[in-house]
Order: C-alpha cells, then structure tokens, then sequence
C-alpha cells in the first residue's frame, strides 16, 4: 500500500474537482439535474466522523474530569472553518455551547461546594452535560442540523 504525500493528495482531489453533472430523483414527475462535486460526499463524511469522535470526547469527559471536553472544544475551534456552511455547523456550534456552559457550572459548583448547594450544582451540570451530548448525538446519528 503506497502513502502519498499531502501535496500528491492535494493535486489529485484538485484534478477530480471537475463538476460532473448527475440526474437527481424524479420529483412531481419532473426530471432535474444538479451540479456536484466529486469528493465533497468524502468531505462530510470526514467531517461527520470527526463531530462523532468530538461527542465521544464529551462522553469520555464525565470520567475523565471534563479533560477530554478540553480536547473536543480545540478540535471544534481547529476545524469550525471545515464546517462553515454545512449542517455540521450546527453540530459545532451545539458543542462549542456545551464546553462554555459546561465549564461555567463546574466553575460555580466547585466555588459553592463549601455551602453544600455546589455538589447540586456539579450534579446538574452532570445531567445537562449528558443531556446535550444524547441529544446532539441523536441528531447526528440521524444526519440532522442542531435546532437553532
């Protein structure tokens, strides 16, 4: 199995950029054709990929003490331009939120705990963590944007 270098990659997927023209399904009996580019389906499919690992990361953080949500949130901000203009945008967005928010309870709980209401606080920012990370999931899974 050969590796090509970035740069070889780079020059193939530029070459394969022509627009092909494909017929699309039959809608009200009316026949359309629509412009797409080839590698643009591997494009998502990378990026989908990637937002999955970004919820495991979550996932993984309520063992981990919230370090893992770290590395999630830096793969959010690394590639949000790869994203920009898809229905992953969404995604990101929803788990950039999740990250802030989730790092603010913690903030709050952790300060409060000697008042004995930090340990309520830290376990609802648990459960909402777990709720966001389900439900963005859920609507990955079904390759579906995050409501605004």
């Amino acid at each position: 199995m050969s590796h090509l270098s970035e740069a070889a990659i780079t020059a193939r997927f530029r070459q394969e950029t022509i627009l092909l023209i494909t017929k699309a399904p039959v809608v009200n009996n009316t026949e359309h054709t629509r412009w797409t580019e080839p590698g643009a389906d591997l494009q998502v499919q990378s990026l989908t990929r990637l937002t999955t690992i970004v919820y495991a990361l979550q996932a993984l953080s309520l063992i981990t003490s919230g370090l893992a949500l770290f590395a999630g949130v830096i793969i959010n901000y690394v590639r949000r331009d790869d994203v920009q203009g898809t229905w992953l945008e969404s995604h990101f967005r929803w788990q950039i939120r999740t990250f802030w928010f989730s790092l603010l309870w913690t903030v709050v709980g952790i300060a409060t705990v000697i008042f004995m209401i930090g340990w309520g606080v830290l376990f609802a920012a648990s459960l909402w963590l777990i709720y966001r990370i389900v439900r963005g999931w859920l609507y990955l899974s079904e390759k579906r944007p995050m409501p605004s």
